[in-house]
């Protein structure tokens, strides 16, 4: 693999379809920086796989079976990459996820390219995220069908955190003692627990906020025995109007993200101060999250798809910005995530 083709893979690409993680990835170690970000790749052409509604349900799994045992490299059919540019390449309006899609030769090369310990762990935590896809594929109807579908109990909504978010936590970890060995002080065991729980609080936050959105899709992230606790249908929360009567059910679940944060805060706070770059990659993501946590709590109308509780792009580079004051001091980290937290509990 050239230089030049890993630069673009792991640069331009990575910031064209990365967004805001890019942010993130970005401020991170040089060593963690290429594992995680070539994960980040493969993880996001698999997700754009399992979106691409265009296509069945029935043929986007089979694709994205094929792809995890390409990463596996439980499989050498090359005709995988054939029927990526025919099925779902060209189904894409976002030119940078049809780049990535038509990449995926040369960044397996790429994972080919990595330690042996960076490509178990990069191998390890795509297999995972595609359960979380596949676990949507299989759980919900297809999406032009006008059905709707909800997550049975909670227990099926916390093992889905853990799918597509939690699992993230733990492969951060584990290329934080691989790549910086020394740097955390707390049993791997405590932070890989922990690293769990810190996803797990952003992809709550996702679900709350995007409630009204995947609802439209026929997707019911909030479990139906809570519905049911609340005398509620998944059939009601297509009415935005309705959305103070299923407050109290989104309230329930904001203070479990909310205790979530707790541990994410734990987290960061067991990063020395002198890792102001990994700190920085872990602090972000929390404000960010207690930011969006705040306005849906504010937001009157938080299942109507077209006001979505989202943070300004101006008001993230805001929290950036005012970060860099925070990050070398325990105090300030925890008094500013703290403040924040109660701030969001005082209005609930």
């Amino acid at each position: 693999m050239s230089n030049p083709t890993r630069a673009f893979l792991l640069g331009p690409l990575l910031k064209g379809v990365s967004r805001s993680f890019y942010l993130t990835l970005r401020v991170l170690p040089t060593g963690m920086r290429d594992p995680i970000g070539l994960a980040y790749l493969l993880a996001r052409a698999a997700d754009t796989i399992a979106d691409t509604s265009l296509i069945s349900p029935e043929q986007r799994l089979a694709l994205l079976l094929s792809l995890r045992d390409q990463v596996n490299g439980t499989t050498d059919d090359g005709t995988l990459f054939h029927r990526m540019a025919a099925e779902v390449a060209g189904q894409q309006t976002q030119s940078d996820e049809k780049v990535l899609l038509e990449s995926l030769g040369p960044a397996l090369e790429v994972l080919s390219q990595l330690s042996e310990s960076d490509r178990r762990a990069v191998r390890g935590i795509v297999a995972t995220l595609t359960e979380g896809m596949e676990f949507d594929l299989r759980t919900f109807p297809d999406e032009r069908s006008g059905q709707l579908a909800a997550l049975r109990d909670y227990d099926d909504l916390d093992r889905y955190t853990y799918l597509v978010a939690g699992c993230v936590g733990e492969f951060w970890t584990t290329m934080t003692y691989a790549h910086m060995p020394g740097t955390l002080k707390e049993a791997p065991e405590t932070m890989g627990r922990r690293g769990v729980r810190f996803g797990k609080a952003l992809q709550l936050t996702n679900v709350l906020r995007d409630c009204g959105k995947d609802l439209r899709i026929g997707r019911c992230y909030l479990p139906q025995t809570l519905l049911d606790r609340h005398g509620l249908s998944p059939q009601d929360l297509l009415l935005p109007a309705n959305s103070a009567r299923a407050k109290p059910l989104m309230v329930e679940l904001l203070r479990k993200s909310l205790d979530h944060f707790r541990e994410a805060l734990d987290y960061t706070l067991a990063i020395p101060a002198f890792s102001v770059r990994l700190r920085l990659a872990c602090l972000w993501p929390i404000l960010i999250g207690l930011e969006t946590l705040l306005l849906l709590v504010d937001n009157d109308a938080w299942l109507d798809p077209q006001k979505v509780s989202k943070v300004r792009r101006n008001r993230v580079y805001h929290i950036i910005a005012s970060s860099l004051l925070l990050v070398p001091s325990n105090a300030r980290v925890r008094n500013a995530i703290e403040t924040r937290i109660a701030r969001i509990e005082a209005r609930l």
